[in-house]
């Protein structure tokens, strides 16, 4: 049985303005998670996933690259228990 979990994603870079957070729900639904991503005011993608842990783990390392246009610099992770908090993955607009 596949184990599920939480991820809490910080990511900075040049990541706004490429699309990050479209390619970011699409890869998502792709992969059956549920969850949310957004921009902050300082530039960072903030992002939260939750389902199937390798499948989590499958779009943290292509959240190291990110789209074509983006220059990820850094991608800080925090595993979480997961919660079941969401019922579709959604982009955040603040």
């Amino acid at each position: 049985m596949s184990e599920k979990a939480r991820a809490y994603l910080l990511i900075s870079g040049k990541v706004q303005g490429v699309f990050f957070r479209e390619n970011t729900k699409n890869i998502a639904k792709n992969l059956g998670l549920t969850g949310w991503v957004k921009n902050l005011d300082n530039g960072q993608v903030e992002a939260v996933f939750e389902g199937e842990k390798e499948k989590i783990e499958e779009i943290i390392n292509w959240a190291k690259k990110g789209p074509v246009l983006a220059k990820v610099k850094e991608v800080k992770i925090e595993w979480q228990d997961y919660q079941r908090e969401f019922s579709d993955f959604e982009i955040k607009y603040n």
